[in-house]
């Protein structure tokens, strides 16, 4: 009777927990039996598994073959341990060594004629295996996405044949050299000089970005809203290795997996108002993330807000403040991370035209307030920033110049110092300071904290408001290289609750 361990991971959320495939030959009636919960999918690869072992021109043994995939009571799905599964019987039947089979860790999908296939969610599990100081084994489609990981020892293989004849050393691989983070990281094409005069929503949207603070820019249709918001992304700040890391190992577990022309850019997600619940923070019976954590380090863009249901809206509440998302089911519970960059836009009213000066609107009061009560009051308070993007004159639009505009990579130099400035004081951007930090790199002379009071007081402003105000302060005095928040400063700041206004 023989045995053989091969390592390989799970997914599991964001996570690639170990999973141990334990290959069993023992006497009696020549069968193979997976056990450790396996899915359909895995139940599947004992098909898979004896075509590729045969079409590799080794003998699949006529004898009773277990294969336990420990721990137990961890779910498995996909075809990520077909490798793992083929050696394991290989190594179990002596036709390749054991001996170093413990300092490798082996994932991916095996075709019928032996060729390795990519699977989804590889990152995580590359991430693991280099903590645990094991090398991994990948197929060729996945070499790149696993070598993200700096210290991460990964080796690509084609086929089967390919990793058998290296386990044998007659062949050996090489260790695959990342060149994705090396390539030229892909710019945003749209500019923000292509947006027209506007210069109050732009100040908006750059205090914004430095901050990191969410935004909701309310005006009539054809005012510049959607064009303000996708090109946000295009005056953030760089991403730093980590932060890439984070969300390529997001995306590398979605439906559409790892791009790698996205490495290094911050995502922008902008769902359509008929998205659920669901597909906003993830679910499923097997969890997976939705938007606002493929989102992850970037933007989120609802245009149209109160189009979207209520009851969707109000998922947004927790995770905006938390930066994380707790997907719990009956029988798994996981957790994405969801540190997101919520910018929305809407209409002043259903025909979105109130206030404006051509008198073409025709809704009732009662249709307005309607209207904006979509919109649940927890979740304004929420929105650091609520601001007005008036229409454009005609008359104005003939004799506006882009070239005078200031360009995405001037906002960007800007926003990246005040972004560094906050990262030396305070080690994260200003919209995550807490109470404390507050307290501490917020603080107003007595004038100044008498002026913010009345202004609470008359808007009827929230304690949670009231600390927003103070952080988007402390953004705008971080962009103009000031240590401390005057007058101008808070008075600025307070100008950024549009929607807390008796007017609205």
């Amino acid at each position: 009777m023989s045995l053989a361990t091969i390592y390989s991971r799970a997914q599991t959320g964001i996570n690639a927990p170990l999973v141990s495939v334990e290959v069993h030959l023992s006497n009696g009636l020549p069968g193979l039996n997976i056990v450790g919960l396996p899915e359909t999918e895995v139940k599947e690869s004992k098909d898979r598994v004896r075509s590729a072992i045969i079409n590799s021109q080794f003998e699949f043994p006529a004898r009773r073959i277990t294969i336990s995939l420990a721990p137990a009571d961890l779910p498995k799905e996909g075809g990520r341990f077909d490798l793992a599964i083929a050696l394991g019987i290989l190594a179990a039947s002596e036709q390749i060594p054991s001996d170093d089979l413990k300092q490798y860790e082996f994932i991916g999908e095996l075709a019928l004629s032996g060729e390795l296939r990519g699977i989804r969610g590889v990152l995580p599990a590359a991430i693991q295996s280099s903590k645990a100081k094991r090398s991994l084994f990948v197929a060729r489609k996945n070499a790149n996405e696993a070598a993200l990981v700096s210290d991460a020892t990964v080796f690509a293989a084609s086929h089967l044949l390919a990793v058998c004849a290296h386990l044998s050393k007659q062949t050996i691989l090489q260790a695959h050299q990342q060149q994705l983070a090396n390539k030229k990281i892909h710019r945003n094409t749209i500019n923000l000089n292509e947006v027209s005069a506007q210069q109050h929503a732009k100040r908006a949207l750059e205090i914004s970005a430095a901050g990191s603070h969410s935004l909701l820019m309310i005006g009539p249709p054809g005012s510049g809203k959607t064009m303000l918001a996708c090109r946000l992304p295009g005056i953030l700040p760089a991403m730093s290795e980590s932060e890439a890391l984070q969300t390529a190992a997001i995306q590398s577990i979605s439906l559409n997996g790892f791009d790698h022309k996205q490495w290094k850019c911050r995502p922008f997600r902008a769902p359509h108002h008929t998205a659920s619940g669901v597909a906003l923070v993830g679910g499923g019976s097997q969890p997976r993330p939705g938007e606002i954590s493929l989102a992850h380090n970037g933007v989120v863009f609802l245009d149209e807000l109160p189009e979207f249901e209520r009851k969707v809206l109000e998922v947004l509440r927790e995770p905006i403040e938390s930066g994380k998302i707790v997907i719990s089911r009956a029988a798994r519970q996981a957790e994405f991370p969801a540190k997101f960059q919520l910018i929305a836009a809407m209409n002043p009213c259903p025909c979105g035209y109130h206030g404006h000066s051509n008198g073409r609107c025709r809704c009732s009061p009662d249709q307005i307030q309607r209207y904006r009560n979509k919109i649940s009051g927890p979740l304004l308070d929420r929105i650091d920033m609520h601001i007005e993007v008036p229409a454009l004159p005609v008359q104005d639009l003939n004799k506006l110049n882009t070239r005078h505009e200031e360009s995405s990579e001037d906002v960007q130099q800007r926003v990246e110092n005040a972004r560094q400035v906050q990262l030396e004081r305070n080690h994260c951007a200003n919209n995550e300071l807490s109470s404390n930090d507050i307290k501490q790199y917020c603080k107003l002379t007595d004038k100044d904290a008498a002026l913010l009071e009345t202004a609470i007081e008359k808007l009827g402003l929230s304690a949670r408001a009231y600390q927003r105000i103070l952080k988007v302060a402390r953004t705008i005095a971080d962009l103009e290289n000031e240590e401390k928040i005057n007058t101008r400063i808070i008075s600025e700041a307070i100008s950024y609750r549009r929607l807390d206004r008796a007017i609205i």
